[in-house]
């Protein structure tokens, strides 16, 4: 339940842009932290995934995973502790709360966003969820007690009413 919903246009700019599909679903295997990650060829197109693309992919291996308060692994995961694991197996170690991460990223343009960002949620009054955007209008999470791991839509009412903003890992 939202105590106070969005409003005002840059809301709704935010959520036209995340629903015009900036960016794919990545299906690709993390890499390991100790290889090089050169992630283009000699013609400057990209052939690997970027790191917001592995966090993406490794969060979409853990669906159906249950919901735990607290948990950080493939037992049981919160919204943060799937953001923290997703990051860490992807090779790049990220805060572990949903404060840390808000107050540790700089926000993301909205015309921005790709693939592996992380957006924040106001839910019940104030920012307290977050999850990875997955690309085509779609995000990763691990929503509440009771509930998986699961993939939603931003334009679903109530994640739409409740979007505050993005961020990036870097």
């Amino acid at each position: 339940m939202i105590a106070q919903p969005a409003s005002g246009v840059g809301r709704l700019v935010l959520l036209a842009i995340l629903l015009g599909g900036i960016s794919a679903c990545a299906t690709h295997q993390p890499v390991a932290d100790h290889q090089v990650r050169d992630d283009r060829d000699a013609a400057g197109s990209r052939t690997l995934p970027t790191l917001g693309e592995r966090a993406a992919a490794v969060a979409m291996q853990q669906v159906g995973v249950p919901y735990r308060y607290g948990g950080n692994s493939p037992s049981g995961f919160d919204c943060s502790g799937l953001v923290h694991y997703s990051y860490a197996r992807a090779g790049k170690p990220v805060p572990r709360t949903t404060t840390a991460l808000w107050d540790g990223l700089p926000p993301v343009e909205p015309q921005r966003i790709r693939t592996g960002d992380l957006l924040f949620f106001n839910i019940e009054g104030k920012m307290s969820h977050v999850g990875l955007y997955v690309g085509n209008g779609r995000f990763v999470h691990a929503p509440s007690t009771g509930r998986s791991v699961t993939v939603e839509h931003l334009d679903d009412e109530y994640y739409s009413r409740a979007l505050i903003r993005a961020g990036r890992p870097r």
